[in-house]
């Protein structure tokens, strides 16, 4: 899924001591490609901690890859186990709540619905647009209110071809997993971004909170961002997410997006174009980033009320333009 949240650091990377016994902490930087996306991470901590960022980044993946053969979830869907583990049941939980939020229209178990559309794991598919029966045959797997982790963690589907994918979580998750990592090693101030979800503690490195640019909702096939605003934000996640990039079209040039509507079973079209969410983590961020894609701008809202410790801004069409429609307590101008 693509993001529209990009950040940016101001000021220069600054070093603090913590008394003559002590590492003194310092500004450090560890960035490269994970999850077919890029990752950049920001801390303050008296020690180089790269090595447990990247065991973090994969103890997540194998855990919650749909795309890694020998992951605990793909092992599940693939019937070969039904063995969960503590982070499946995080994401589980969360993802619970937000379906029950949505009606529905957030589900990790949508894959059969994304991958017979093309957008999925399994491929891009021939193009060709799924007949009703199709349809109704992959809606009848779908259900995440339906399944249920029980005492000992094991997974219990709704159907035996019920499969998972939290991918609409799993980055924001991560953002969240290596964040508790780096308190633990007494880092005070961070941010972690991978793929444009980030995860927010402290300051930034000139005592400030951190400054985030949420870019406009333009397709660029160069890659290049256009602003749309800049937030300050701390101790919390950030998530976005949009259809404008991410689209299929049919054999008569229609164009539809990625988002696919687990109560129809077919591409949602709504007048919400691009969502970023700021939530108390950034799994639920992305979570209820995804979930605003999947409604009504008017439903979205109320998605994001249903979590009030959480906030939005929706860019919404109207007409012929785009009108910015904050929800919450979202910070639209420098703090």
């Amino acid at each position: 899924m693509l993001k529209y949240v990009r950040s940016l650091i101001f000021g220069a990377v600054l070093s603090a001591g913590v008394g003559s016994c002590a590492p003194a902490s310092e500004w450090r930087t560890s960035e490269g490609s994970v999850w077919n996306t890029t990752f950049k991470i920001t801390y303050r901590a008296p020690a180089d901690l790269s090595d447990s960022i990247l065991a973090v980044m994969r103890e997540v993946e194998l855990s919650l890859s749909p795309f890694n053969p020998r992951s605990r979830v793909s092992l599940i869907n693939r019937g070969e186990s039904d063995a969960g583990d503590s982070l499946i049941l995080r994401v589980f939980d969360i993802s619970r709540k937000v379906s029950a939020a949505s009606g529905g229209r957030f589900d990790p178990t949508v894959s059969p619905l994304v991958n017979l559309w093309g957008f999925g794991y399994e491929g891009k598919g021939d193009g060709a647009v799924p007949t009703d029966a199709q349809i109704d045959s992959a809606l009848a797997l779908v259900g995440i209110r339906e399944c249920r982790i029980d005492g000992g963690l094991l997974m219990v589907k709704k159907s035996p071809g019920t499969t998972f994918n939290f991918s609409a979580v799993t980055k924001g998750f991560g953002c969240d997993m290596v964040g508790e990592m780096l308190r633990r090693n007494g880092a005070d101030s961070y941010m972690v971004e991978i793929g444009g979800e980030l995860a927010l503690a402290g300051r930034n490195p000139r005592g400030d909170k951190w400054h985030i640019q949420v870019d406009a909702p333009v397709a660029d096939l160069s890659g290049r961002h256009t602003p749309l605003l800049t937030i300050a934000v701390a101790d919390c996640g950030v998530a976005s997410s949009g259809n404008y990039r991410n689209f299929h079209s049919d054999a008569s040039g229609r164009r539809f997006g990625h988002t696919i509507d687990p109560v129809t079973g077919r591409p949602f079209q709504g007048d919400v174009i691009a969502a970023t969410v700021v939530a108390p983590d950034c799994a639920t961020a992305d979570a209820l980033a995804t979930a605003c894609m999947a409604s009504p701008s008017d439903d979205a809202a109320g998605i994001i009320r249903a979590f009030p410790a959480s906030s939005a801004l929706l860019v919404v069409a109207s007409a012929d333009s785009l009108v910015l429609r904050p929800v919450g307590d979202f910070p639209l101008r420098k703090q």
